[in-house]
């Protein structure tokens, strides 16, 4: 039986323009200035300009007289967000200076598509080759299938192939510069290297062998079984073998003789100490010269005098009534973006004053997310945003903001220590650690809790992945 009832219940949802906020804080200087030309392409009634144009029509609108049509616009008029302290406000030296470009020139793909040039190849196999390289990952592997590139040319360039013809290509890639280019997995990403080396050592052919015989082994430091199954005594004779293939490159896409693009290091707030007094400001690049437009503001005025009131009028005045309320509401948005940004950063400087002062490590004090929220008086969401996708530059460094938040490890003294301290240590144990005999995590855990650490062995684990430093056994050399 079908029956029919009313309830009552409370949800919250993100308003348009909290959400239009929330985009905005995450992203970083650099790419704010596209997404500012999006919002630029898809809403005419906002424009690039200062405000004092939009001043100056304030008050010959006044003039006029025509108070009534003034008060049906004159809160989309309203984009004087002047006061907030910007570093580098206008073009100059200084600010030419701190945008040093790391490196210039051709990426990756085009270096590759120049020696496709050079293999003289029929359209065909040139556009099979092309579509391998555009594959390519830009730390030099092709993880793609195979079987997907075949079917990606069916479909983009109308062209039938096989696995063995499109094998046949990658291998004149896999003899391109640098060496290892356009492999399918580490194993390969080493064999190529290997065999490209004019090396007839028996160091060298160890190595090949290593490679290909036993990868897997070899990459759990297995060397007695190593040793067994390529028939080598000599111990010293794989002791080198294994250091040949240590000395290769994993990331060969990502090696010294890539050249980039230019890129530009822009960091979102500036830091100076003056005479111990720490300033912030923001990159000039967070604040952008935007107003409502001119022309939609005169149309609406228009409209609004009309004696027509028929529908095609009605939604006219509306659609620029809508294109006038977004142009705000981005404005607005910016101007928040902003705010919170120094806001944060502020009350990230004030709870680590001493660290920003000198830059010692040691003297961090464990911060989390909350910390920061509860100051700002804000949710931590928002704290989250800012400190994954922003930096800031000091007399030091330039630093993530999430390079401050760490948690708190207590002591045997009952203080509370900040866990990058604790991973220095663990570090520090680690790197002096015999080679030959690597320390396990619970030896680590002692050795910790002997310098007043309270630490699980778990936590220790986690310290050490964090750390990017294998477990014992990976750690162990010849």
């Amino acid at each position: 039986m079908q029956k029919l009832s009313l309830t009552q219940s409370l949800s919250q949802k993100l308003s348009p323009q909290q959400i239009q906020f929330i985009k905005l804080l995450q992203v970083p200087t650099a790419e704010l200035d596209t997404r500012i030309e999006e919002e630029l392409e898809i809403n005419p009634a906002l424009e690039e300009g200062a405000d004092e144009e939009e001043k100056e029509f304030d008050t010959q609108e006044e003039a006029d007289g025509d108070f009534e049509a003034q008060e049906n616009i004159e809160d989309y008029l309203h984009d004087d967000y002047s006061g907030y302290k910007m570093q580098g406000d206008g073009a100059s030296p200084d600010e030419e200076q701190r945008e040093i470009p790391i490196s210039m020139g051709s990426t990756l793909h085009e270096q590759l598509i120049v020696q496709l040039g050079y293999q003289k190849l029929d359209e065909r196999s040139e556009l099979i080759g092309r579509q391998l390289i555009g594959s390519i990952d830009t730390d030099g592997y092709i993880r793609r299938e195979l079987e997907a590139i075949v079917n990606d040319l069916a479909f983009s360039q109308n062209i039938e192939t096989d696995i063995d013809e499109l094998e046949t290509i990658l291998f004149k890639i896999q003899d391109f510069d640098p060496a290892g280019i356009g492999a399918r997995n580490l194993q390969e990403c080493l064999h190529l290297q290997l065999v490209r080396k004019d090396d007839e050592s028996d160091v060298h052919a160890a190595a090949i062998e290593i490679i290909d015989r036993c990868f897997n082994e070899f990459s759990k430091k297995h060397y007695e079984k190593i040793a067994k199954k390529i028939g080598v005594e000599d111990e010293e004779l794989l002791k080198e073998a294994i250091y040949h293939i240590t000395r290769l490159n994993p990331k060969p896409g990502g090696s010294g003789d890539e050249v980039v693009k230019t890129q530009y290091l822009l960091p979102d707030f500036i830091m100076t100490n003056n005479d111990g007094k720490l300033e912030l400001t923001l990159n000039s690049k967070n604040a952008p010269l935007l107003r409502v437009s001119h022309s939609y503001a005169d149309m609406l005025q228009a409209y609004d005098k009309s004696n027509k009131k028929d529908k095609k009028l009605k939604e006219t005045v509306s659609f620029i009534k809508q294109k006038l309320d977004s142009a705000k509401w981005f404005i607005d948005a910016i101007r928040q973006r902003q705010n919170t940004l120094l806001n944060t950063m502020q009350a990230i400087i004030n709870y680590q004053y001493n660290y920003f002062l000198e830059g010692d490590e040691s003297q961090l004090r464990p911060m989390i997310l909350k910390d920061i929220a509860e100051i700002i008086k804000m949710d931590i969401s928002t704290v989250s945003r800012v400190a994954n996708s922003k930096s800031i530059q000091t007399e030091f460094g330039i630093y993530p903001l999430k390079y401050f938040f760490s948690e708190g490890i207590a002591t045997d003294s009952g203080e509370d220590v900040s866990s990058r301290e604790v991973k220095n240590k663990l570090k520090e144990f680690i790197d002096n650690e015999e080679k030959g005999k690597p320390l396990s995590d619970d030896k680590l855990e002692k050795l910790l809790r002997g310098e007043g650490y309270n630490i699980a062995r778990r936590t220790v684990a986690k310290y050490r992945e964090q750390l990017n430093i294998p477990v014992a056994r990976l750690r162990k050399q010849l």
